[in-house]
């Protein structure tokens, strides 16, 4: 992400844009962090990118901008034949194991140009953890039993999260037409096929802004709203609707 904001800055040095699109590829991460500062734990063997996107879409739309990435992770991974899922909003689990995280963040340039930064880190070759982490993970290459190519692997995932951001605009534009012609909206591609490989419903769970130090309260999962809202039932049969934070599987 740091890399990103200063090509970024340079870019505009230069009297110039960076290209929409732009991928930083790292070899490894020191000190990287994840969402609420957590250790990002990024070794050698590992797919860990960070793309720039331009400010264009909708607020709605671009609030999904999470979706396109974890929906590109995630159908790279069963390209190899595996079946990974996602948990909302921003992990990729394959099994109970957690194989892939995205971070997406906003950055304001000094002339006042915004751009999303979308962030992906996915284990690949790097098959040992850190030992509050060793349980919980697994790597595409320990779960296939022998190494891919690292490159070929980044590739694919550059092919499908194209077709995503892809499905992303496709979506809006649709969404565009239909208030112009007063017709009922629809969630559009994008989402369904992301609710597809999502397999939170009928989990029950922890829900929190950082939940694992501070949950806020348990719910039940019974499904996702049009702009990709988790929606629960809590425990005295109420209906919530969740737009951010994060959930722990129980």
């Amino acid at each position: 992400m740091c890399r990103l904001q200063e090509l970024i800055l340079e870019a505009e040095d230069r009297g110039e844009t960076l290209a929409a699109g732009t991928v930083v590829v790292a070899d490894s991460l020191n000190r990287s962090t994840g969402r609420f500062d957590r250790r990002w734990h990024a070794p050698a063997g590992g797919a860990w990118l960070a793309i720039v996107w331009p400010d264009i879409l909708l607020p709605e739309f671009t609030r999904l901008l999470p979706f396109a990435v974890g929906l590109a992770g995630c159908r790279t991974l069963n390209s190899y034949r595996l079946d990974a899922r996602l948990k909302w909003v921003n992990d990729i689990l394959l099994g109970p194991h957690k194989i892939g995280g995205i971070l997406c963040q906003t950055f304001l340039s000094s002339r006042g140009e915004r751009f999303h930064l979308l962030g992906i880190g996915i284990n690949v070759n790097n098959m040992v953890f850190p030992a509050e982490l060793d349980q919980a993970s697994v790597s595409l290459a320990g779960a296939l039993g022998s190494p891919v190519d690292l490159e070929e692997f980044i590739a694919r995932f550059l092919a499908e999260l194209t077709l995503a951001l892809g499905l992303l605009h496709h979506d809006e534009a649709q969404y565009m037409h239909s208030l112009q012609d007063e017709v009922e909206k629809r969630p559009g591609i994008l989402l369904d096929t992301w609710k597809h490989l999502c397999d939170s419903v009928g989990k029950q769970v922890e829900f929190g802004y950082d939940v694992q130090k501070k949950p806020l309260y348990r719910a039940r999962v019974t499904g996702y709203d049009h702009s990709g809202g988790l929606v629960m039932e809590l425990p005295d049969g109420r209906r919530t609707v969740e737009v951010s934070g994060e959930i722990r599987y129980l």
